[in-house]
């Protein structure tokens, strides 16, 4: 089975080739990679080190100048 690649519903047709796409892979993985090299390199990452991440970023943790 492909794994369903989904990028940001922010992303707009202007930046649309700049984002980061991520897809489960499985229960036990979830994968980024960059879209503007889909066949580039993917990064797997656990469920918990993925929420990690998304939680550091809602709250500013990796803002420039922080």
């Amino acid at each position: 089975m492909a794994a369903a690649w989904r990028k940001s519903s922010h992303s707009s047709s202007g930046d649309a080739d700049q984002c980061v796409e991520v897809a489960a892979l499985t229960d036990r993985f979830v994968a980024m990679r960059d879209s503007t090299d889909p066949g580039g390199p993917v990064l797997p990452v656990s469920p918990a080190a993925w929420t990690s991440l998304l939680t550091g970023i809602k709250s500013g943790f990796f803002d420039r100048g922080r």
